[in-house]
């Protein structure tokens, strides 16, 4: 954001629009941060049930079967093996454990610009967080071009800045086509369709 600033002179004439471009970024990313975390919370509550229910309520129910002395269903079986799995063999540690090594292992993958790419292809296709996600980036593009356009920042320029304030490696590999599109001499509007993989999510 400070480099866009410096290159198209808005620092030193009129912070404002920077500043303007700042703050509905902050609140855009707040927003989608809110609507993300949903799913996490949804999940976590959902988790947090079923592990209640595991360890203090279907061992009750195994007793009662013990008593009757009847042979039961499978289902009924596996549900109660995954209990006593859960409740006596460490099975709640597996689940704690797990989503951390999943997230760990993102942030190892993400650590690669293939591995950033795949992860981010992969984000824009979960059903409506990727459409979420899309509109963000494609919000900040806008937003961000826009103030570098007007301040005067010659259209290439802007570009190449504008593809690393997107967040998302597919509209920035999407961003750097264009510019380099431009520079050969094709016009924007026939370059700057947003990915096939983002519109697929939304």
């Amino acid at each position: 954001m400070i480099n866009a600033g410096e290159l198209g002179g808005v620092l030193r004439s009129d912070p404002l629009p920077l500043g303007r471009l700042h703050g509905k970024g902050r609140q855009a990313e707040e927003k989608s941060h809110r609507r993300d975390d949903l799913p996490l919370r949804g999940l976590s509550i959902a988790v947090g049930i079923v592990s209640m229910i595991m360890i203090f309520v279907i061992p009750k129910f195994e007793q009662i079967f013990k008593d009757f002395g009847t042979k039961l269903p499978p289902i009924t079986q596996v549900l109660l093996d995954v209990s006593r799995w859960f409740a006596k063999d460490y099975g709640w540690a597996y689940v704690i454990i797990s989503p951390i090594v999943f997230m760990l292992t993102i942030k190892l993958i993400r650590m690669s610009e293939g591995g950033k790419f795949a992860v981010d292809v992969v984000k824009l296709k979960i059903p409506v967080m990727g459409g979420i996600l899309s509109k963000t980036a494609i919000a900040r593009f806008t937003r961000t071009l826009g103030t570098l356009i007007s301040a005067g920042v010659p259209i290439l320029d802007a570009i190449n800045i504008t593809k690393e304030t997107c967040g998302n490696e597919v509209y920035s590999r999407a961003l750097a086509k264009v510019h380099d599109a431009i520079r050969e001499g094709e016009s924007m509007p026939t370059r700057s369709a947003p990915p096939r993989s983002a519109t697929s999510s939304s």
